[in-house]
């Protein structure tokens, strides 16, 4: 066990915690008197109208600490639920970015709300729309690396963003700091992650963690086209220990189908919860909600098919125990 692991098992514990391990720069929680999180199916128009209330709608600015060694303060953007929160509380969803970070690459060195990606935008929009709270992770900026890094550079990327061994303590960090909000149902917080992020989401959801991680941990995950590999640590055997859905196009030019369909194979062979969708000619970050992305036809109907699973996949997962 490698000392990232190691020092995982050591604070995975602490998310049973019942004081608050975060500082946040919060504002007055809605009230509470609604009991139902509202699930609507969206049409192609309402998917563009969703667009541009994305473009309006920012984030608050949070932060909280990593789970990793150094403790490494995270900034996050948290987006609340539209409308009224259940009195029960709200489901949440973890978002992790891709190798390009969470900002707009026309930032312009402006690190703020406002100049988060189009993609990450939209999908923190699409879950509050359906009643959920979205936490947009930063792990790349806090660490000095906020405009990310390019494709073709894997092997030069700082072990400090490592998608295996690092990034997965700043989602369970994530997954801390949620549980400290009023108005989150602590109990349903799901993980998503597009590209290196949802490489990350392989690796915080691998069965391998000490404790009852189907009590303690999230409980579901989804990984948009996600590289496979995972660096080799799963060869052997991967199983997670909650649902996971795997989504990519066979015109992927980054990360490998095939890979992702033995990682695949190898978790269903161990009994896991863990499937992969394939879309013909799709290309890495098909979801991606530009006019030139979604202009190419096999994008946009990976997209659409892609908006009504995910939506679906977390109803189910993330419903009241």
């Amino acid at each position: 066990m490698t000392r990232p692991q190691r020092h995982l098992s050591a604070l995975l514990a602490a998310l049973l915690a019942a004081a608050p391990a975060v500082q946040a720069q919060e504002q007055p929680q809605a009230p509470l008197n609604s009991d139902a999180v509202h699930h609507t199916a969206i049409s192609n128009a309402a998917v563009r109208q969703g667009s541009a209330t994305a473009e309006q709608r920012l984030g608050e600015r949070v932060v909280f600490r990593s789970m990793d060694e150094p403790r490494t303060e995270l900034v996050g953007y948290l987006f609340r639920p539209e409308g009224p929160t259940p009195e029960s509380g709200a489901p949440a969803v973890v978002l992790l970015h891709g190798r390009g970070g969470v900002y707009s690459s026309l930032a312009d060195g402006v690190y703020e709300a406002r100049n988060l990606t189009l993609r990450l935008k939209f999908w923190a929009a699409y879950w509050t729309d359906r009643g959920y709270y979205a936490l947009v992770v930063d792990s790349f900026g806090p660490r000095g690396y906020p405009t990310g890094f390019a494709a073709g550079t894997y092997s030069s990327r700082p072990p400090e963003i490592n998608e295996v061994t690092i990034r997965p303590l700043d989602a369970y960090g994530a997954l801390r700091f949620l549980r400290s909000l009023e108005g989150v149902a602590d109990d349903r917080i799901g993980l998503m992650g597009f590209s290196n992020g949802a490489s990350t989401v392989l690796s915080a959801l691998a069965d391998d963690k000490p404790g009852d991680m189907r009590r303690i941990g999230f409980r579901a995950g989804l990984a948009l086209y996600p590289g496979c590999g995972l660096q080799g640590r799963f060869r052997r055997e991967y199983k997670t220990y909650a649902p996971v859905e795997v989504f990519m196009g066979t015109a992927d030019q980054e990360v490998s189908p095939e890979s992702c369909r033995t990682l695949v194979d190898r978790a269903q062979a161990a009994g896991a919860s863990v499937n992969l969708t394939l879309y013909p000619d799709a290309a890495h970050g098909f979801d991606d909600p530009s006019r030139s992305r979604q202009a190419v036809a096999a994008n946009a109907a990976a997209t659409e098919d892609l908006r009504g699973r995910v939506d679906r996949f977390f109803e189910v997962q993330l419903a009241r125990r």
